[in-house]
């Protein structure tokens, strides 16, 4: 079996942040003797372990990471080099016989895991430095006229995606949407989608920021040197360092930030359904325990299959 084929000797484990997933994880693949790959566009970086809430290292002492913290933060990192570092990662796992669990909460990355990607244009220079001029809200005005489809979709907050999405279509001179479709796998990817109550998830997200900050997350930033255009789109980053220059006091920035998790949460959660297939479980009414093994009984049935 080719290697792209290989369908179910993978497990994913998704859903927003903070929705308890990196806990979730490490205590099945405990139990199967497994690893984990993380799906995180910002965990990847070395240098700000609080601002992005890596896994604890007692968490990662009890099942090996892959990764986390491995990206210098000067380093721009779009979705198919995660795959290829991924898939890197994959075969290193499959080398020592162990099952290999996908886990985190970006979507677009688990789908370039799963899916594969469209081949696109690669980035102009010239033209990516004059798009760099522009502004957010200048970005998806030209992308509405570009492809009014892709801009529906599209989320207007996010700089990078916007500026890509508008390089594609001028370098292709065709929609960025006609030129994502993928072919349906011939096996859906199988995994698990963690949810929470939205009461429940807002509360975890407001109480995880108020950590990072008894954690020393202001001072994680403060030492920070230069960061690549991945690097600066980190939740939180732009906050912490409005509170550095004196705009915003701390207060105000624990909430901008608690207020932009919430509505990244809920963006995470929309996609994912809309985009994957996985089988949704609420850790709202589900015990801890009680999950862990129904994840873990799924995880089993597939890696058996897969070895059939």
């Amino acid at each position: 079996m080719k290697e792209q084929d290989k369908r179910g000797d993978v497990f994913y484990i998704v859903g927003p942040t903070a929705s308890g997933k990196s806990e979730i994880a490490v205590e099945v693949a405990h139990r199967l003797g497994g690893e984990i790959v993380s799906a995180d566009a910002f965990q990847v970086y070395a240098g700000i372990p609080i601002l992005t809430a890596q896994p604890e290292a007692e968490l990662r002492a009890r099942v090996p990471h892959h990764l986390v913290g491995t990206v210098p933060l000067q380093q721009i990192l779009d979705a198919e080099q995660f795959r290829l570092a991924a898939k890197d990662a994959l075969r290193t796992i499959r080398a020592r016989g162990k099952p290999a669990f996908i886990v985190g909460g970006s979507g677009l990355y688990v789908k370039a895991l799963s899916d594969g990607l469209s081949l696109l244009p690669k980035a102009n220079p010239d033209l990516r430095t004059r798009l760099e001029q522009l502004s957010e809200e200048e970005l998806f005005v030209r992308l509405v006229h570009l492809d009014p489809k892709a801009a529906a979709e599209i989320d207007r907050r996010n700089k990078r995606r916007l500026l890509r999405a508008v390089e594609v279509c001028l370098l292709s001179g065709r929609p960025v949407s006609a030129q994502r479709r993928r072919p349906q796998p011939a096996r859906n990817p199988a995994g698990v989608l963690l949810l929470r109550d939205r009461a429940e998830l807002y509360e975890r997200i407001n109480l995880r920021v108020q950590r990072m900050f008894a954690d020393g997350v202001v001072e994680e930033v403060r030492a920070l040197d230069e960061l690549g255009a991945t690097a600066t789109q980190t939740l939180g980053l732009r906050q912490i360092s409005d509170l550095i220059q004196g705009r915003i006091t701390e207060v105000e920035c624990i909430a901008a930030i608690q207020q932009t998790t919430r509505r990244y949460a809920k963006r995470q959660l929309t996609w994912f359904q809309r985009q994957t297939s996985f089988e949704p479980l609420n850790l709202s009414r589900t015990g801890s325990s009680e999950a862990i093994e129904w994840i873990a009984r799924r995880a089993r049935l597939s890696f058996a299959q897969n070895d059939d």
